[in-house]
């Protein structure tokens, strides 16, 4: 198996790392810090707005099994790519939409996502598409946090939706 990347932010860590934990091919999914000045930033840093950071989730995955266009179409799926710096009531720079890359390649196919994603949306989608920069995987308390706080009100209000609307809408992704 050939370990591929892809690093993205939609909103609150916690509600991507859940999809993509589920997603066939994908053997990790660690949720981190990316996009800002500071090195080793801890969550505090992020969510004072400062750091520059964005709440990130960095995938690894066997692209003969689940390709980087079904990847991004989860995600411009699950999560709501036209409004900046904002995910539900989550509210902030840390909470962008983003996806880094870290070929010409790449960037074309994340610019042929976008494209295809915008086709759902009347709003123009905001999502940042930036070269890879340095990833800070976060703290262990946030690792693995919706299969671990399940029944936890975040989890149930806002994680348990999109993880419904992963398994509805891309049956054939399943894990």
């Amino acid at each position: 198996m050939k370990k591929n990347r892809l690093v993205l932010g939609g909103g609150c860590f916690w509600c991507v790392e859940a999809v993509y934990t589920n997603v066939k091919g994908v053997s990790s999914a660690v949720s981190g810090y990316a996009g800002g000045a500071r090195a080793n930033p801890s969550y505090e840093n992020v969510c004072s707005g400062a750091t520059g950071h964005a709440e990130i989730v960095d995938i690894e995955y066997d692209a003969e099994r689940v390709s980087m266009d079904e990847l991004l179409d989860i995600f411009f799926a699950v999560h709501n790519p036209t409004t900046l710096n904002q995910q539900g009531a989550d509210k902030g720079t840390q909470y962008r939409s983003v996806v880094y890359y870290q070929t010409e390649e790449e960037k074309k196919i994340i610019e042929g996502a976008v494209q295809r994603a915008q086709e759902h949306y009347t709003d123009t989608i905001v999502t940042e598409v930036s070269p890879l920069p340095e990833v800070y995987p976060a703290e262990a308390y946030h690792q693995n946090y919706y299969n671990l706080n399940s029944s936890q009100g975040y989890c149930q209000v806002v994680i348990a939706p999109k993880l419904q609307k992963f398994m509805m809408s891309f049956p054939q992704n399943l894990g």
